[in-house]
């Protein structure tokens, strides 16, 4: 019996999830937003047996990606662009932050976006949302992150998250 080598690949198993899960963990803190209701994959029916009009973060994902593709294709670099600081960026998508998607309640909704310019900055911009599941539509972007640095930060006033200026 060689329980010896089997103990071993467990112990390191073991040893690389928890090393995982920390960085994991370290992640999350270093890249915050408002840690608000998260929203579920599936639509639920009412008692009625009407479907509800729930949105999900699918709808909020694809919500950002029509739009994205939306401006990139009026657009002449077929980029997407952003005012930043008087300056305009001409940004590529990096992804979207599928785990960041969230509802602020009221109708609203957030997701985090990564984008890299022509330069090779990454900008993580801030996109809010408002509409139904099919027809969700950007209301306003925010550059949130330049390289990784916050511009501002997310704060709880009364239950509502405000933004606030980094210190």
């Amino acid at each position: 019996m060689k329980s010896g080598p089997m103990i071993t690949r467990l112990a390191i198993a073991v040893s690389v999830t928890l090393f995982l899960m920390s960085g994991i963990r370290l992640f999350a803190e270093a890249h915050p937003h408002p840690p608000i209701q998260r929203l579920p994959q599936v639509t639920t029916t009412s008692p009625q047996s009407t479907p509800a009009q729930q949105v999900t973060t699918a709808d909020i994902s694809a919500g950002i990606k029509r739009h994205l593709a939306s401006t990139r294709k009026r657009s002449s670099d077929k980029k997407f662009h952003i005012n930043y600081q008087g300056k305009d960026l001409a940004l590529d998508l990096v992804r979207v932050h599928d785990d960041q998607l969230s509802s602020l309640g009221g109708g609203k909704y957030f997701a985090c976006v990564d984008m890299k310019a022509t330069n090779g900055a990454i900008y993580d911009i801030d996109f809010f949302m408002a509409g139904q599941p099919g027809s969700m539509r950007v209301t306003e972007t925010s550059v949130h992150k330049i390289n990784g640095k916050p511009l501002y930060d997310w704060k709880e006033q009364g239950g509502i998250w405000k933004k606030v200026r980094v210190s």
